[in-house]
C-alpha cells in the first residue's frame, strides 16, 4: 500500500474467492489436517481468522502458520521460523503459495491465506468470507461448546452492521492514513469519526453489536480498535479522540479483550513494528514509537451491566496452546509494549 498524491485511497478487493466447503463445491472440501492458515498478528483482517478459528475450537482441524510482522514489496515472511521456513509448508515466503495456484499472480499477496498442504497451493485469501466458512461450513469440527457466531436468525442484521464497519472504520482507518491530499484526508477523516459516533451510540446500551452474544461483528470491529491507539491514532493521523478517549468504546475493546479468544490473540509488538517500519511513505524513518502505555486493556470495564451472554449457550475456549502464545511481553502487561 501507498500513498497516491491527490487520490484518495482505494483498496484492492480483488481476492480469490475460491470456498472450503462441507460439500466441496468449489473443488475444496472440508478436511480436519488438511489445510494450513497462514496469517501475520500484525495483519487487522488477519486476526479476525485468529480470532474466530481461536473461539470455535479449530486448532486440531485448521493448522496456523505465523508470518513475521514486516514484509518487503514481494511478500509476507516466514521469519519467526526456523531457517525462515514454515514448518509445514516448507516455504519461506507466502508468495511461494500464491505462485504455486497461479505462476503469474498479478495481485497482492495478502493474510489472511488458506493453503492447500498436499498441493502448495493458496485456497482463498477472501478475508471477509473466510471467518464465515469457519462458522458455517466447519461445523463438524467446531469444539464442544463453541459460540455460534453468525446464527441464522439475526445474519441480515449481522452482515449489515458488519459493512458498515467495514466501509466506515476498518478501511476507513486506511482512508485516512493514505489519504493523497488533504482534502482526501479531511474527508475521510469525518467519515470515520462519524462511524465511531455512531457506533459509540449504538453500544451505549447493549453489550454486543447485534443480539446478547459475541458474533462476527463483534470481531470484526475488536480488531481496529484494538489497534487504534497503538497505531492509528498517530500513524494515520486518526486523532480527532484516542479510544481511551471515546468512554462507550474504550469500555467496549476492553470487555472483548479480556474475553478469552481476543486479547489473548493480540502482539502489541508485531502491531506496531508492521505499521511504522513498512509503511515507509508515511514513517519514512520507519522508527517504531514505544508508547503507549497498554496496562489500561486490563482495567474493568463495567459492560456486564448491561447482561449478554458472551458465548450465549456455549463455553468460553481453553487455554492457548504453548505453541501459539503470544510471545512474552507483547500482550497488555508487556514492556516492550509499551508499559
Amino acid at each position: 500500500m501507498y500513498v497516491t498524491p491527490g487520490a484518495d485511497y482505494d483498496r484492492d478487493t480483488r481476492y480469490i474467492t475460491t470456498r472450503i466447503t462441507a460439500d466441496g463445491r468449489d473443488g475444496w472440501p472440508v478436511e480436519p489436517g488438511r489445510y494450513r492458515l497462514v496469517v501475520s498478528r500484525a495483519c487487522p483482517w488477519a486476526s479476525r481468522a485468529v480470532i474466530v478459528r481461536r473461539l470455535l475450537g479449530l486448532e486440531d482441524a485448521l493448522s496456523m502458520g505465523v508470518c513475521g510482522p514486516t514484509h518487503d514489496e514481494r511478500s509476507w515472511t516466514f521469519d519467526l521460523d526456523p531457517g525462515g521456513v514454515d514448518p509445514v509448508l516448507g516455504i519461506p515466503r507466502i508468495r511461494d503459495a500464491y505462485l504455486r495456484r497461479d505462476p503469474e499472480y498479478p495481485r497482492g499477496i495478502t493474510v489472511p491465506a488458506i493453503v492447500d498442504v498436499p498441493s502448495g497451493m493458496v485456497v482463498t485469501n477472501d478475508f471477509a468470507q473466510m471467518t464465515l466458512d469457519l462458522e458455517t461450513e466447519w461445523t463438524a469440527y467446531h469444539r464442544a461448546g463453541a459460540p455460534d457466531l453468525y446464527p441464522d436468525a439475526l445474519r441480515d442484521e449481522i452482515d449489515e452492521v458488519a459493512q458498515r464497519v467495514y466501509t466506515e472504520v476498518n478501511n476507513g482507518v486506511y482512508r485516512c492514513g493514505f489519504a493523497g491530499s488533504q482534502r482526501s484526508y479531511e474527508r475521510a477523516y469525518e467519515r470515520l469519526f462519524a462511524g465511531l459516533d455512531w457506533l459509540s451510540e449504538r453500544l451505549a446500551d447493549r453489550r454486543y453489536l447485534v443480539g446478547d452474544t459475541i458474533t462476527e461483528a463483534d470481531v470484526r470491529l475488536f480488531t481496529t480498535l484494538v489497534r487504534f491507539d497503538a497505531v492509528y491514532h498517530g500513524h494515520f493521523k486518526c486523532n480527532r479522540s484516542k479510544l481511551t478517549e471515546m468512554p462507550v468504546l474504550w469500555a467496549y475493546a476492553r470487555d472483548l479483550f479480556q474475553t478469552p479468544g481476543f486479547g489473548d490473540t493480540v502482539d502489541f509488538v508485531h502491531v506496531k513494528q508492521h505499521y511504522y517500519e513498512v509503511h515507509r511513505d508515511i514513517n519514512p524513518s520507519g522508527v517504531v514509537p514505544r508508547g503507549p502505555l497498554l496496562a489500561g486493556w486490563l482495567t474493568p470495564h463495567g459492560r456486564e451491566a448491561l447482561g449478554g451472554r458472551p458465548f450465549g449457550d456455549g463455553t468460553p475456549p481453553g487455554p492457548v496452546r504453548p505453541e501459539e502464545r503470544v510471545p512474552a511481553g507483547h500482550g497488555a502487561a508487556g514492556d516492550e509494549a509499551g508499559e
